[in-house]
């Protein structure tokens, strides 16, 4: 039986699958600001209080925070810092490369004002070749931010496309996207995060013959995979164990957290996720 984790909870007595404090450098849980769910601070701070310490990180999607005060913004990012998570920029940067390199160094410059402490590299909806992403890894390193590429086999993905509109785009091999992770990490970059569409969403099937193929060849502490709904959350730790990284919704962190430390889950899961606690 495992020994109980090391944050203090209640019900302490009850052992459970070993997971490291905060910072973690394996297990990571990133969790999704407000776009889907429109919510502010002070719910943001319910869920730090509740949750804080199996919270990694807070990712913001689809550029909202670009529609949010600049001050709010920056509140953000203080409540996450308070509770010992980073802060992630989300994919946006796509938007700014449409608009040159002043644009980009003009986003870095306010990411870094407001607090972010992670910049996604997203190449989901624009072709760029691994030379140029791999400048943008330089340049976010530069004005002193963690880089995270976001990789994918799905051209078209990273938004709300349907089903049919990205099998109308057709796949990319799981290969380049292997090959371009290992030159992200050899060029400085700090985590790869992997699309979900072409793997767990917007397909019929899963392929989960490609998640076998990034992890082993990547590594799996190297790499954290979009899981924002239970049944994929669930099957990468039944599969891969308490310490891959996921990035979830933030109404999800309890959830998860309960299934990696093995004290809930279903026929499937229940009583089966085990980690044993390093020896002291």
């Amino acid at each position: 039986m495992s020994k109980p984790t090391s944050q203090e909870t209640a019900f302490s007595f009850i052992p459970r699958a070993y997971r490291p404090p905060k910072p973690r450098k394996f297990g990571l849980t990133e969790a999704r600001a407000p776009y889907y769910a429109t919510f502010g601070t002070r719910h943001l701070a319910d869920v730090l209080d509740v949750a804080g310490q199996w919270v990694d990180g807070i990712k913001w999607a689809g550029g909202s925070f670009a529609l949010l005060p600049r001050e709010q913004v920056r509140a953000f990012s203080d409540l996450a810092h308070q509770h010992d998570a980073y802060v992630s920029s989300g994919g946006w940067i796509e938007t700014a490369l449409r608009y040159g390199p002043e644009a980009v160094e003009k986003y870095l410059k306010e990411a870094k004002e407001s607090g972010f402490d992670v910049i996604e590299i997203s190449t989901g909806f624009i072709s760029i070749p691994t030379s140029g992403l791999l400048r943008l890894i330089e340049q976010v390193k530069k004005a002193g931010l963690k880089a995270k590429p976001e990789l994918g086999i799905q051209f078209g993905s990273g938004g709300d496309s349907s089903e049919a509109e990205l099998a109308a785009e057709g796949k990319k091999d799981v290969g380049d996207l292997i090959a371009r992770a290992r030159k992200a990490l050899d060029a400085g970059a700090d985590i790869i995060m992997i699309e979900s569409e072409g793997i767990t969403e917007n397909v019929v099937d899963w392929n989960t013959g490609a998640v076998a193929r990034i992890i082993n060849e990547v590594g799996l502490e190297h790499v954290m995979f979009e899981a924002a709904d239970p049944p994929v959350f669930e099957w990468y730790i039944k599969n891969y164990g308490n310490e891959v990284n996921l990035f979830v919704d933030h109404s999800q962190v309890l959830q998860l957290e309960g299934l990696r430390q093995n004290i809930w889950g279903n026929k499937s899961t229940w009583g089966r996720i085990i980690n044993p606690a390093p020896r002291s």
